[in-house]
This record gives structure tokens, sequence and C-alpha cells, in this order.
């Protein structure tokens, strides 16, 4: 999101400590990235940022203890409570999301820029499955928190204080941008049987017509190492 407006947040993927399986079908579903953002000069409020998800499945996953400086192939399941990109300067805390009546995930709340979102009916950061976490990239008072979150390599790390006082450190494997009509969700959200971390935000030109981003920016991490804080 490259204009003041209010953007993003983001999809989900495995479910409650447990994966979420985005099985084939699942395309049928028709679960279309929209996050609705909002023309400042237009003085009105903006319309929540939203993102369409399937109903989430759940099945029994392994979880393995703390290694201090390996990189563990999935943590006990525990909610984040700060995410910190250092190579960005975001330090932030978290916020939990829930799917809406429209069956949409509901945004982060617009009036606080340094706040970022988990979905919480999926995998945990660290928990073996994919986790999703949205953040705006601006809001109408100016730069939100994943602001620079386009601008991340494939190396830099992103670390997850989470409830237990582990703290879950993720490499960046690949940041790219994708077409809001044709996001790819299978690729985005598959659980591949180990820990995964998935940011997204808003980005690309921003249409004030329709009062969005065109596109999504999209972080693809691993889970590398979990160490106690």
């Amino acid at each position: 999101m490259a204009a003041q407006q209010q953007s993003d947040p983001a999809p989900a993927t495995p479910a409650l400590g447990r994966s979420l399986l985005w099985p084939v079908v699942a395309v049928g579903l028709g679960f279309l990235l929209v996050y609705n953002s909002f023309d400042a000069s237009a003085g009105a409020p903006p319309a929540p940022a939203v993102v369409s998800l399937p109903a989430p499945s759940s099945s029994a996953a392994p979880v393995s203890p703390v290694a201090p400086s390996a990189a563990p192939s999935g943590l006990p399941r525990s909610e984040p409570e700060r995410i910190s990109i250092k190579s960005i300067a975001v330090d932030a805390p978290f916020t939990p999301l829930a799917i809406g009546a429209t069956g949409q995930l509901n945004p982060p709340a617009a009036d606080d820029p340094n706040l970022a979102g988990w979905f919480k009916d999926g995998a945990t950061p660290g928990e073996s499955g994919t986790s999703v976490v949205a953040g705006h990239v601006d809001t109408k008072t100016g730069p939100a928190v994943f602001l620079l979150l386009s601008t991340l390599k494939a190396g830099n790390t992103v670390d997850i204080t989470r409830e237990d006082g582990v703290v879950a450190t993720f490499k960046v494997d690949s940041v790219e941008t994708f077409s809001k009509t044709e996001f790819p969700n299978d690729r985005v959200y598959a659980d591949k049987g180990t820990a995964q971390l998935r940011l997204i935000t808003c980005g690309g030109e921003y249409d004030k017509k329709a009062k969005d981003y065109q596109d999504n920016v999209v972080v693809f991490a691993h889970l590398a190492s979990a160490k106690k804080a």
C-alpha cells in the first residue's frame, strides 16, 4: 500500500494447533483475497480490509519440543505476543483475527498503525502448519506496521515471541507480489507439514475508484530456530 489508506489483513491456514488442509476442492470455494482500502481524500470512514477464506478443518498434528538452536519441525501451540523484524524496524504486538459473519477474515484495528494480526484459528507461529500474519501497509493517518514488508530479502529473519516464552525465529525464503485477482491460495496457504510463516499486506498501485490496492505482498518464511526468551 503506497497511498495513505487503510489496507489489508490476511488469510488463513492450518487450524487450532492442528493443520488446516487446503484440498484441491477448496479452489471451488473461490477464496479470493480482497483487501479493501479507503481513499483518505474522500473523508469517509475506511471500509474494513478483508480476506475470503474457506471453512477451516482440523486434524491432529505432531509437535516436537523446543530446540535451542536447531530448527524444530514444529513447536507446541502457543499464541504469539510480539513480532520483531529488525531489518525493517518492525516491533509490534499481536491481535487475534477471526473469520467474520461474511466468511471473510476481519482485519487488525485501523486506529493502531503498529499492530499485527494473526489468524487465531490457524497454526500459531512456530507450530507445524502454515501460520498467517497480516498487517496494514498504511492507514488514513499514515504509514503502518508492514510499510516496508516488500523490501525484505531472502535470508532476513523474523522473530516472534510467544506466550510460552519461546522466541521462534523464521528465515525468509522469498518475497513475492501477486495480483489480488489471481492470488495463488493453494501455494500461499499450503500445509507442508513443517512450521511455515506467511506475512501478508497490500501492495502495487492504489486504485482510488475501487479504494483498494491492486496487489498483495506475501513473505514466505520457515521456522529456523527456537529458544527461550
